[in-house]
């Protein structure tokens, strides 16, 4: 069985590239990085280490790898040979690989009967269907019923921390033992692929919001208030008592919101965040706070990590968040020089005021008790003279 995978970085190697092999597949890398193509071409092989006290090693093989850039041709081809499709580029490069995704489908269409799927394994909301929006503006307005009929675009919740690093082994990657891989089993076209690993569900949005509003919002919050306190890394900032105490605190605010929504199981869910502060708090992956802080713009985003969840406990628990917009309020004080998004909120806040910067990155109501909130964390935070 052959998989092919766009996106030959870290993630790519040591979350989904692992699963695959581990299920059997033999990997096709795609990829415009020319040392990591050429160094999977050569070695046909690399290490996973788990970030963990036994450093447990697996030894993943049957991989190869194209250049996108260079071989384009071969990259059609393989997609027309593929059992399943899969990426993890970044939200931003989708658009990018759209058009030799929609070459290599146009030529498939034409050769092959047989249905196939392709997930986008991104740290977004609905990855797989942006992708398939974008492979589609390359179809004709003939081809995309019969697309439809042939190949599935089922969206996919993915979560494995995989931090910055540099080995001497450049291919090796360190990842935590954790993952997790949702997909949505009602966009899928013909048979459901067979890759061990995957939680297949009728409705992923659930578990979206889980993660989104857990994960990735506890994360954010502990690097804004450890960059508040002059802390260096996210392990570092769990072991502050402060900031550790805040993270538990909006974690558990979105916890209360989430199991009311979505009818989870109370005490699983706290099982459940307990298990992401152990993770946040792994003093074998040392991840920058200024990585995981980065782009604080779409991170205060009405729909994304911080604000949403915060109105979200408003709206269905009917009570006032409190930790949840002190790591609102952290994320704009971010003022890391090295981070563009970062420069333009404070540039916004010091000429337009911070109400008015309140509501365009945000686009809360002036009016409303949460931006209320935030104005009063706000002032509050950056008044604290507490260190680390």
């Amino acid at each position: 069985m052959l998989a092919v995978h766009f996106g030959a970085g870290n993630i790519g190697r040591g979350f989904i590239g692992s699963l695959l092999y581990q299920s059997g597949f033999e990997t096709c890398f795609v990829d415009v990085n020319s040392e990591l193509v050429d160094l999977i071409a050569e070695k046909k092989e690399y290490r996973v280490v788990l970030a963990e006290d036994a450093k447990q090693e697996s030894i993943i093989r049957n991989v190869r790898a194209l250049n996108s850039q260079q071989n384009p041709e071969k990259v059609i081809e393989a997609i027309v040979e593929a059992e399943v499709v899969t990426t993890a580029v970044g939200p931003h490069i989708l658009q990018f690989i759209a058009p030799l995704l929609a070459e290599g489908l146009r030529k498939r269409y034409s050769k092959v009967e047989k249905p196939l799927n392709i997930i986008a394994c991104e740290n977004m909301i609905g990855g797989s269907s942006l992708l398939k929006e974008k492979v589609y503006e390359h179809l004709t307005e003939e081809e995309k019923p019969l697309f439809d009929e042939r190949f599935g675009f089922p969206d996919s919740a993915v979560d494995r921390i995989v931090p910055n690093q540099t080995n001497e082994d450049k291919l090796m990657v360190i990842v935590e033992p954790f993952y997790e891989w949702v997909v949505d089993e009602t966009k899928i076209v013909g048979e459901t692929p067979a890759i061990q690993g995957i939680t297949f569900v009728k409705d992923l949005v659930p578990y979206i919001e889980r993660k989104l509003f857990t994960v990735n919002t506890g994360h954010a919050i502990a690097a804004y208030l450890g960059y508040h306190f002059g802390i260096a890394t996210i392990n570092e900032a769990m072991d502050h008592e402060m900031v550790h105490s805040l993270v538990e605190g909006a974690l558990k605010e979105s916890g209360a919101f989430l199991t009311k929504k979505y009818d989870f199981d109370v005490e699983a869910h706290s099982q459940y965040v307990l298990k992401i502060v152990k993770r946040f708090s792994n003093p074998h992956i040392s991840d920058e706070v200024t990585r995981v802080a980065r782009s604080p713009i779409r991170k205060l985003g009405p729909k994304d990590r911080l604000v949403s969840p915060a109105q979200q406990y408003m709206d269905v628990v009917g009570d006032e968040p409190t930790y949840l917009v002190k790591g609102i309020a952290a994320a704009l004080l971010y003022d890391f020089a090295g981070d563009e998004e970062a420069v333009q909120v404070q540039k916004t806040i010091q000429e337009a005021g911070l109400e008015a910067a309140i509501q365009e990155l945000t686009k809360l109501d002036g009016s409303s008790n949460l931006f209320r909130l935030i104005v009063e964390q706000y002032h509050a935070l950056k008044e604290s003279k507490v260190t680390a």
